[in-house]
C-alpha cells in the first residue's frame, strides 16, 4: 500500500471522523427521523458464503434495525444478474466484483449504479493450482491450461496480469466454463490451473485433497478493488440519509464479522444451513486482509484516484474504451478526493 496511500488513508479517516462519514462504523448519528422504518431489498455478490456474511450479521446484531432500516437479503449470483436486479428495481443495493462492474460501465452495458463503499481493499481474483502441478510463479503457466468463469473478470484481466508478470498470454490456453465447474475440473487434473478468487481456496483444497498454491492478481494490479456495495444515482439523489444509513450499518456488520469470524460463520450458517460453519469462517478469515490492509484503512474506504487507477488499467488492457470517469461508478459523496 505504501507510504503515501497510509497518510491519504490517516487523512480521509480524519475527515470522516469529523464529519460522521461512511468510514465511521461507531454508533453516533445517522438515525432515520421519526422512529420510521425504511424496508429495502440487498442482493449479495454471490450465493450465500463467507464473503457475503456481512449482511446477514448486520441483520442479526440488530445494526440494520438501529437506523431504522429492514432489509431482505436476496442472493446474488455475479455481476450480471446483479445489476440487472438493481437496474430493474428489484433491489436497492447490492454487491459484486467491482472491476468487472467497471468494465461493464465502461462497455456502456451497465451505467445505473455507483459504488458507496469497498467491501475489499484488494481485488481478490487469483490463479490457483496444486502443488503436485509443480507451478509456483506465473511464468509457469507458459503451455499449460487455465479454466475460468466464462466472461468473468478474471479472464478479461488475464492478458493485463501476464504481460506485468513478464508472461506472454498467448502461450496459455483460456478455457471458458461455468464457475460451478472449476473445483473438479482442477480436482480432475483436466485442466493445470484455475482463474478464480482467492477465497475459494479452501473449497479447491477440500475438493482436490491435495495442498493449493494461489498467485493472485493483486501481485501485479494492486490497485484494483474487490467486491464493492453498489445502488442507483436515483436512489442517492431521491433519499441520500437512507445511503448513508445503509451503508453504515453495512459496514459495521463487514467489520465485527472479520473481528468474530466463528460468530459471523454461525450467524451465516443459521441463514444457509447447507454451508458450513468451517467454510465460512475460513473464507472470512482469507478475506480479512483485503477488507483492512495493514490495518490501516477503515472499512469502506474508496479512493478516487486507484479509482482511476483502475479505469487507467482497463484503458491499457483494452477492456474499456477512453473516457470512463471515476464519477461514473462511484458516488462523490462516499469516496476521498486525492
Amino acid at each position: 500500500m505504501g507510504k503515501r496511500f497510509s497518510t491519504l488513508v490517516a487523512a480521509w479517516l480524519a475527515v470522516a471522523l469529523a464529519a460522521g462519514g461512511c468510514g465511521d462504523t461507531g454508533d453516533s448519528g445517522g438515525d432515520p427521523p421519526g422512529g420510521e422504518i425504511d424496508k429495502v431489498a440487498y442482493i449479495t455478490a454471490f450465493g450465500a458464503v463467507g464473503r457475503d456474511a456481512f449482511a446477514w450479521v448486520a441483520k442479526e446484531k440488530g445494526y440494520f434495525a438501529e437506523v431504522g432500516i429492514e432489509v431482505d437479503i436476496k442472493e446474488g449470483a455475479g455481476n450480471q444478474q446483479n445489476l440487472t436486479a438493481l437496474k430493474s428495481g428489484q433491489v436497492q443495493f447490492g454487491a459484486l466484483d467491482f472491476t468487472g462492474a467497471v468494465i461493464q460501465a465502461g462497455k456502456g452495458e451497465f451505467t445505473d449504479w455507483r459504488a458507496i463503499a469497498a467491501v475489499h481493499q484488494q481485488t481478490l481474483i487469483s490463479v490457483m493450482t496444486t502443488k503436485d502441478t509443480n507451478i509456483t510463479t506465473p511464468k509457469d503457466l507458459r503451455g499449460k491450461t487455465i479454466a475460468t468463469g466464462s466472461g468473468s473478470v478474471t479472464e478479461l484481466l488475464f492478458p493485463a496480469y501476464a504481460r506485468l508478470a513478464g508472461l506472454d498470454p498467448a502461450t496459455v490456453k483460456i478455457e471458458g466454463v461455468q464457475p460451478t465447474a472449476l473445483n473438479g475440473l482442477m480436482a480432475s487434473r483436466r485442466v493445470d490451473a484455475l482463474g478464480t478468487f482467492l477465497l475459494s481456496r479452501g473449497a479447491l483444497q477440500t475438493a482436490a485433497r491435495k495442498d493449493v498454491v494461489v498467485l493472485p492478481y493483486s501481485d501485479y494490479l494492486p490497485d484494483l478493488f474487490g467486491n464493492a456495495i453498489i445502488t442507483t444515482p436515483s436512489l442517492i439523489s431521491k433519499d441520500p440519509d437512507l445511503v448513508q444509513r445503509f451503508t453504515k450499518a453495512a459496514l459495521k456488520g463487514l467489520a465485527y464479522s472479520i473481528e468474530h469470524p466463528d460468530e459471523a460463520a454461525t450467524i451465516l450458517n443459521k441463514a444457509k444451513p447447507t454451508y458450513t460453519v468451517a467454510a465460512g469462517k475460513g473464507e472470512i478469515d482469507a478475506m480479512a486482509p483485503h477488507v483492512r490492509p495493514d490495518g490501516g484503512a477503515p472499512i469502506g474506504f474508496l479512493d478516487e484516484s486507484r479509482v482511476a487507477q483502475t479505469i487507467a488499467v482497463l484503458e491499457r488492457a483494452n477492456l474499456i474504451p477512453s473516457g470512463l470517469t471515476p464519477a461514473a461508478v462511484v458516488d462523490p459523496t462516499f469516496v476521498k478526493k486525492s
